[in-house]
């Protein structure tokens, strides 16, 4: 009898947890046993999963310890982490986990840290000759003011973002015509517009942490999904990017773009990405790149997040992997909802 394949995934209280879990288990092919950790104990992994650990925030620095110790006791095979903020502390060790027999499904510490830093990549999109927005790379008050009017501001809007961040953390639009008033009394709590005179008022002097302002980018949202060998995409294809809710998106189609593959594919090459990526795009600019899995588009016979696991395990080739592009449907949909659980504690 085969034995099954023990996957560790980290941050299982993740919005996409559960869904990705369920892909995991319902492979079609093999039995997979499921390890989930996360931060917090109400993980909706800790449900779902065949184990369930708490463990350091990602950016602890006993993090990468904690996750071997745990690697050992249930004897995982793979380690797929699905926080952005878990891939530093599991790229810098990943060579120990790989000592034990342990494969992590995460780029290498270069990789990550290019990836990771938004000034650098759209730099690089840029050498690359990929639609990218204009931008300045600034710190303190003053110097987001100026590159604001240097960029249009007040006759059009602007908007900036950390240089690192994620999950839209630290993202506004600065917009002279936004209506405060209409935002208290109309909107939900967490409206994204300001005016640049009330975004310098809040930014410190000098110094703080260096900020992207940017021309605003405008159009349907893509991104393209897939995985890679540090030299190129062994498997992905494109999707919308739709329906966002508190920063979420919630409905996805999948596309049939291969010329935006061709260009993903060079970025890939560049920063050296291995395993699981996913490229933002709105309208023509690249906006960014998250060097790990993110939502999925499942159907009945193409299953991404288990291909990706398969192949870093050594269970199919490259060839093989990449072969699975012919089952990719265009015009796949996914709709996300919210769902719950019940228990007794």
């Amino acid at each position: 009898m085969t034995p099954p394949v023990t996957i560790l995934v980290s941050a299982v209280g993740a919005p996409g947890a559960a869904r990705l879990l369920k892909g995991l288990r319902e492979n079609g092919e093999r039995e997979v046993r499921l390890v989930g950790t996360d931060m917090g104990e109400r993980a909706i992994g800790r449900h779902v999963c065949d184990a369930f650990h708490l463990v350091p925030a990602g950016t602890d620095p006993g993090f990468a310890d904690a996750m071997l110790e745990i690697c050992r006791r249930e004897r995982v095979d793979a380690v797929l982490p699905e926080s952005s903020f878990d891939l530093e502390g599991l790229a810098g060790a990943r060579e120990r986990f790989a000592a034990e027999g342990i494969t992590v499904l995460v780029s290498s510490p270069e990789a990550i840290a290019r990836s990771n830093d938004k000034g650098e990549t759209y730099a690089l999109t840029q050498r690359l000759g990929m639609p990218t927005p204009a931008f300045r790379r600034v710190q303190g008050s003053a110097a987001v003011a100026a590159a604001a009017i240097e960029l249009g501001y007040p006759d059009r809007p602007v908007c900036f973002k950390p240089v690192f961040g994620s999950g839209s953390r630290g993202f506004r639009i600065l917009d002279p015509t936004v209506d405060r008033a209409h935002q208290l009394l109309h909107e939900k709590p967490g409206s994204l517009a300001l005016r640049l005179d009330e975004a310098v008022e809040l930014l410190p002097d000098e110094g703080g942490p260096e900020l992207l302002v940017m021309e605003l980018a405008t159009g349907p949202e893509r991104t393209v999904d897939g995985f890679a060998d540090g030299k190129r995409i062994v498997l992905g294809h494109a999707k919308t990017r739709e329906g966002v809710r508190a920063g979420l998106a919630m409905y996805f189609v999948t596309l049939d773009e291969p010329e935006l593959m061709e260009q993903c594919d060079r970025l890939i090459a560049a920063l050296g990405v291995e395993h699981f990526f996913n490229i933002q795009l709105i309208g023509p600019h690249f906006i960014e790149i998250n060097p790990r899995i993110s939502t999925v588009v499942f159907q009945e016979d193409f299953n991404l997040p288990w291909l990706g696991v398969k192949r870093a395990l050594g269970l199919i080739s490259d060839d093989e992997a990449a072969a699975q592009a012919a089952r990719i449907r265009p015009g796949r949909t996914a709709l996300r909802y919210f769902d719950q659980v019940e228990f007794d504690a």
